[in-house]
């Protein structure tokens, strides 16, 4: 049976890649620019409920802006309302 899978495996991938010519990020400009874009944030991985999510990307495409970008904006709008009231 593994060696049927191994048969099928598509002839472009290879056991091993020489990335010794590859260029950092920071030095292809399109990359560069992306990276600079994305400091003062941080990558993470989060557990929605199905209909969370749902909520925020129907909202976020009828709005023309990324789902996460809405998330974001939905936690600051209630981290200043729950601060002010504690004030």
């Amino acid at each position: 049976m593994l060696e049927r899978q191994l048969e099928k495996r598509p002839v472009n991938i290879r056991d091993e890649y020489d990335f010794s010519k590859a260029k950092r990020a920071k030095d292809v400009p399109h990359l560069a620019k992306l990276q600079e874009e994305a400091k003062g944030k941080s990558r993470i991985t989060i557990m929605l409920d199905n209909d969370v999510l749902s909520y925020f990307r129907e909202r976020a495409e009828a709005k023309g802006i990324g789902y996460q970008t809405l998330i974001n904006t939905a936690l600051r709008e209630a981290i200043v309302k729950n601060w002010t009231s504690t004030l």
